[in-house]
């Protein structure tokens, strides 16, 4: 009498579905992949970075997920958006809110970082459209707020703060003169907190600007560390110009000279001063405190 063998039963193994699969995702097809450094955007968004200064047909690179967010939340035109292949997950988020125009490409993740210095690689980046303001219709706006007028700030941070607290407190516009680091240095940019894209600015020379803000009867403030007014008793009502120094000079001695008001920020006598963007923000919250 022979054996007989139950018949085994077949064995299914389910694998589990791979999430936002590289040849599936809803937008995946947009991203053309570029492998060669000599590729003409890319070359464009490294000299960007690497110079902190627009490209020749305008475009500033800006970098991190959240500043490109604020970028597209303020209405900037899109040039190109690059991501890494660790960061391409991020392009489901980001693609849908980009016009279909915008040219987004896929890079190597060694490629993009000798793309995008940054000290916290978000594996995503931009060229996007920045534009100054004509210095005319900065002053013009000077009945909306106080102007700020940046001589001699050259530390990243600082600026795109000062930057921030100008959208902050209602500042009528920038204008930024010799010897201060460029608004589009990324560090700015990415201080800024997306301030950049919406306040006015211009950069112009102090020679140029100080005639054509005393035609348009524009007072001239300025701070100091030391000697002048305190500056609850200054007055920032009105049209005025605030003059904002180097952070270690404070402003020049010359221009000191041809103020209509120096202000110090009270503080405690054993600091022997503010940080520049830090006292900066405290002169235009008191400015918007005396026009309310």
């Amino acid at each position: 009498m022979t054996n007989r063998r139950k018949p085994s039963k077949a064995r299914i193994i389910l694998l589990p579905r791979m999430k936002n699969d590289s040849n599936h995702g809803p937008n995946q097809g947009r991203l053309r992949v570029v492998e060669g450094r000599h590729n003409e955007l890319v070359k464009e968004l490294r000299q960007a970075f690497g110079r902190g200064e627009l490209t020749a047909d305008g475009f500033c690179a800006i970098e991190g997920t959240r500043i490109i967010e604020e970028a597209i939340r303020s209405g900037l035109r899109f040039h190109a958006v690059f991501f890494n292949h660790s960061a391409k997950l991020k392009s489901e988020r980001l693609l849908p809110q980009l016009g279909a125009r915008v040219e987004t490409v896929l890079l190597p993740d060694k490629l993009f970082a000798s793309a995008v210095p940054s000290d916290s690689p978000q594996g995503v980046a931009a060229l996007v459209l920045c534009k100054e303001t004509p210095v005319e219709q900065l002053l013009s706006k000077a009945q909306a707020g106080p102007l700020l007028v940046i001589a001699g700030i050259q530390d990243p941070g600082n600026l795109g703060t000062i930057l921030r607290s100008a959208e902050a407190f209602g500042a009528a516009g920038v204008l930024l003169a010799e010897g201060t680091v460029s608004p589009f240095n990324s560090k700015v940019v990415r201080s800024s907190a997306g301030s950049l894209f919406r306040i006015p600015f211009a950069r112009i020379k102090l020679a140029e600007l100080m005639p054509m803000i005393r035609e348009k009867g524009i007072r001239l403030a300025a701070t100091s560390s030391h000697k002048g007014v305190s500056l609850p008793q200054a007055n920032l009502s009105g049209p005025i110009a605030i003059f904002i120094g180097n952070e270690g000079a404070g402003v020049a001695k010359d221009l000191i000279k041809q103020m209509d008001e120096v202000f110090v920020v009270p503080h405690a006598p054993q600091v022997e001063s503010l940080n520049a963007a830090v006292a900066t923000s405290i002169v235009l919250y008191e400015a918007s405190r005396q026009r309310k």
